[in-house]
């Protein structure tokens, strides 16, 4: 299936009712199963990355299958090492070469029982669920900031509890915080006792009626369409964010202001102070450089936007990017090419785009590797094109599932070729 998405022809004047949190979603389903609340949390995200681990945890099949969801296969491998029972968990083609060594070799060294189906270090695993010992680990703090979730999500479970000593460079540090603040709200005490360590007491946590808050993340393709929308007169209503946030993508509102995007906090008429209203202004940067470390599904975006903008940048703190749903790297420097972009990758983890330019192709179709940040990221690009074409572009459900019934709301045409 493809979709050629066409921008609107009016300026666009809307609100638009983002998903909830993916990220504090999971989490939190994860940590009320551990509670044994009898109560859902409220507001959960509808996306594919979560619907699988709802499906997961109700049912507790023998062979839980996550596809693509790496969120779900970290945060599942630890919740199964201390759940009673035997599982097999696994995944889709490309789950089976994204490695889970780290995560393995971690909770095997607290006690757990796990072995490889397949590969070594990757999935599919087979996990006999026990009460674990647990006590001191030291893990990498450059590994995905997932791994450190996943073990700190069942550390009160263990006999003595953690101490999570993080080694060197700690990568996407908000997305810790963001799991020890979920953990708070379940009345655990966990805390950063040092600068490096993260200590967890053994105790239970306790049932909580737990609300989900809209997902900062998924506002960052809107603000990318103002980024693009000609003129000043464009005007977006994002209600449910909160100006305080504990996502770390909420930083997302700092680095578009550098690119005149401004962002006001305002009532959205039930006396509740939860949303956002965008505006754009003129935009005096010529240059964009940006340390992505703590913010890496923000990346993307604004590899895309910033030479549609004709603005020079330079990424940096982009490694996690080849282990995500598709080596994103390879894959925008890939995609931008076709539209007549020449972007240039360092050691693994940096991408700079200096201005050079190739010839783009004719009528251009996007690719987007199993991975729904490389559909959201270039639909924008239709206000700069007139028209774009993405394969696959049903991949969205993975975060955002009616990301294309909102472009529609706000004017955008989308023409299905199947």
């Amino acid at each position: 299936m493809q979709y050629t998405i066409k921008p609107p022809t009016e300026p666009i004047d809307a609100s638009i009712n983002l998903p909830s949190s993916k990220s504090i979603s999971n989490r939190s389903l994860i940590i009320n199963v551990l509670s044994k609340s009898k109560i859902t949390p409220n507001n959960l995200s509808d996306c594919d990355d979560t619907n699988v681990i709802i499906k997961a945890l109700k049912d507790m099949p023998k062979v839980i299958d996550v596809g693509a969801a790496g969120t779900a296969m970290r945060f599942m491998t630890a919740f199964l090492s201390v759940t009673a029972g035997e599982h097999i968990i696994t995944g889709s083609e490309r789950m089976k070469h994204r490695p889970i060594g780290v995560l393995v070799s971690a909770l095997r060294s607290l006690g757990a029982s796990i072995t490889y189906e397949g590969e070594e270090g990757f999935p599919p695993l087979c996990i006999q669920g026990q009460r674990l010992k647990g006590g001191h680990l030291d893990i990498a703090g450059n590994v995905s900031s997932q791994y450190i979730s996943a073990l700190l999500m069942v550390g009160p479970i263990f006999e003595e509890g953690l101490e999570l000593r993080l080694i060197g460079n700690i990568v996407s540090r908000p997305y810790i915080d963001l799991t020890l603040h979920i953990m708070h709200e379940y009345g655990v005490r966990v805390e950063w006792t040092d600068v490096d360590t993260i200590t967890v007491p053994a105790q239970d946590y306790q049932a909580d009626n737990y609300y989900i808050e809209n997902d900062w993340t998924a506002s960052n393709y809107w603000y990318e369409i103002l980024a693009l929308h000609k003129g000043t007169e464009a005007k977006l209503t994002l209600p449910g964010l909160r100006d305080g946030s504990r996502q770390g993508d909420s930083s997302v509102r700092y680095i578009f202001s550098l690119l005149g995007i401004k962002t006001a906090f305002v009532n959205n008429g039930d006396g509740d102070q939860s949303a956002v209203k965008l505006s754009k202004h003129a935009c005096m940067l010529k240059r964009l450089e940006y340390d992505f470390i703590n913010q890496p599904d923000l990346a993307q975006t604004f590899i895309a936007l910033c030479p549609l903008l004709n603005m020079p940048f330079h990424f940096t703190g982009l490694a996690s990017l080849k282990i995500k749903e598709t080596d994103r790297i390879m894959a925008m420097k890939t995609e931008m090419r076709k539209l007549g972009y020449v972007l240039h990758d360092k050691n693994d983890a940096e991408l700079y785009w200096d201005g050079e330019r190739c010839e783009a192709e004719n009528d251009p179709v996007i690719e987007t590797y199993e991975d729904h940040r490389m559909a959201m990221a270039f639909a924008p690009l239709a206000l700069k094109l007139g028209k774009i074409t993405i394969n696959d572009p049903l991949v969205v459900t993975k975060s955002y599932p009616h990301f294309w019934e909102d472009l529609k709301s706000v004017g955008f045409r989308i023409e299905n070729r199947d």
